[in-house]
């Protein structure tokens, strides 16, 4: 499969389809489309093998099992070649969901679920300040998720 593979409209209505409903057969998505199921099929596998398409997220409300707090952790290093050690660390600690390596002050960006702000403490002060390699942390807590949007697959032509 050629790594040149240019993603058409096809492709993308599939994967919109996919992004409102991960669980519609491909043969839905067929009707709607008006192409065969195996067409979907053959698309998806190489949408997949050229890793346009990751995989399928379920997507659980951390708050449902009793995750009520989420926190936004910025991290210094000592210095920023320890970052491929840091990271394996972080990993390991199950309330980090997400991280990025990222630009200006913090050299990690991480975000957290606790259950409280003692589990919270906790996390902090036991585990991720307990890596080696982090100088200090910053943490800020979130109040209310205000957005979460699905990556557009039809973009805007600039």
């Amino acid at each position: 499969m050629s790594e040149d593979y240019q993603i058409d409209n096809i492709d993308r209505q599939i994967m919109e389809h996919l992004l409102q409903n991960a669980r519609m057969p491909y043969t839905e998505i067929a009707e709607k489309i008006l192409v065969s199921p195996g067409t979907i099929h053959v698309r998806m596998k190489k949408l997949e093998k050229l890793s346009v398409v990751l995989g399928t997220e379920l997507v659980i409300n951390p708050a449902k099992l009793g995750y009520d707090l989420t926190a936004f952790i910025g991290i210094y290093l000592k210095e920023s070649i320890q970052y491929k050690d840091v990271v394996p660390q972080l990993e390991a600690i199950p309330e980090i969901i997400e991280a990025y390596y990222t630009t200006g002050g913090y050299s990690i960006f991480a975000k957290i679920i606790c259950t409280n702000t003692n589990h919270l403490r906790t996390v902090l002060n036991e585990k991720i300040q307990a890596v080696s390699g982090i100088q200090r942390t910053d943490t800020m807590i979130s109040l209310e998720q205000s957005i979460r949007k699905k990556i557009p697959v039809q973009l805007a032509n600039y």
